[in-house]
């Protein structure tokens, strides 16, 4: 059976690189964590490359890990096959030197790069939402200028930049989300694509419009992605018991302790995971075939697609009904996952990325 998105934009199917120490066999096991290297996240790399997948996501950490830009300059040119979602945290680099390393890597890689704009308070400090967010809306217009041949001259607080000469290139995709008042705001006015975490089907629905609704108050359209783990086996029997055995022997004190070592802890979007978790019945689904138990011990992305591959790609096939163009998947060990999954489920989808004008 093959699934096509009735969107004016291609469907578009990413995986994740776990560049973070986020890869495990076990999330209810620090010992079985599989660090991060440049060989270990260049195989998963490679292994989405090789199955079909139209981008990767390079998340970025600021404690964990490896270095999402630094990697992305290297995986380029190394595997070129497959498209770069690069994760940069606003406040971590000076804007005008992120616009040259973009610029850099999205030669390198022969124009696939797109970018996934992170808001969150910098180490040590708790911000606001008006001081991170006018941070990631400074740096997102510093970016779209920049980019494109403009002079960047933006003033003020929370964020300066002086007036510099541009860097020419192209203007890159600019994926963003957060479920706040000020989150939504941003992404109505500068996000290419709004990336949302699991929900029901229902919320996702109502975030479509009514970020569909800002979007067009500042007489722009959207693009929506949803960004999820995945759980795929033969049978559901099968895929319910290995999503249960991630989390088999997690005590909710190790859970809360993995969770608010995230910079994110306390965002509106973690909030409504936890809030998944407590509206699940008694094996952590909060709607068929939603999984809410990852989030036990993950902050951030806290739920799974689980069930047969059949079962998986209706459910990817209801979120796109709901007007979701690109997903970003993941599970647990990512290159295992990857592979099942490109086997088992991708080749249902019609897909080829998304395409966006370049000026």
């Amino acid at each position: 059976m093959w699934f096509t998105a009735e969107v004016t934009n291609a469907l578009e199917f990413s995986w994740f690189a776990a560049l973070c120490d986020d890869d495990t066999t076990d999330l209810a096991d620090d010992g079985a964590r599989l660090l991060s290297s440049y060989d270990h996240c260049r195989s998963i790399v490679a292994e989405a490359a090789r199955q079909g997948f139209d981008a990767i996501l390079l998340p970025s950490g600021y404690q964990l890990g490896i270095d999402s830009t630094a990697f992305a300059a290297a995986v380029a040119r190394d595997v070129p096959d497959i498209d770069l979602l690069l994760a940069v945290r606003c406040g971590e680099l000076w804007p005008p030197q992120l616009v040259r390393q973009l610029a850099t890597i999205d030669q390198l890689s022969g124009g696939r790069l797109r970018v996934n704009i992170i808001s969150s308070d910098l180490p040590g400090m708790a911000e606001s939402g008006a001081v991170r967010y006018g941070r990631t809306a400074t740096t997102m217009a510093t970016l779209n200028a920049g980019l494109t041949g403009h002079d960047l001259a933006v003033n003020g607080e929370p964020l300066s930049v002086p007036r510099i000469a541009a860097t020419v290139g192209r203007r890159l995709p600019l994926y963003f989300g957060g479920l706040s008042e000020e989150a939504r705001a941003v992404a109505a006015e500068f996000a290419d694509v709004y990336l949302m975490w699991p929900d029901t089907e229902a919320e996702v629905a109502n975030i479509v419009g009514d970020l569909s609704r800002r979007a067009d108050a500042h007489g722009r359209t959207l693009t929506f992605g949803y960004r999820v783990h995945v759980v795929v086996r033969e049978t559901e029997r099968a895929a319910r018991a290995a999503a249960a055995a991630l989390v088999d022997g997690l005590d909710d004190a190790h859970g809360t302790a993995i969770r608010q070592r995230s910079l994110d802890a306390t965002s509106r979007g973690v909030a409504r995971q936890g809030e998944l978790r407590d509206h699940a019945d008694g094996d952590g689904y909060v709607e068929p075939n939603l999984w809410t138990g990852i989030g036990r011990a993950r902050s951030g992305c806290g739920a799974a697609i689980v069930g047969t591959p059949e079962q998986a790609a209706e459910k990817l096939q209801r979120y796109v009904d709901l007007g979701i163009s690109s997903f970003i998947l993941s599970g647990y060990p990512h290159e295992e996952e990857c592979q099942r999954f490109g086997e088992l489920v991708l080749p249902k989808f019609a897909h080829r990325g998304l395409q966006f004008p370049t000026d």
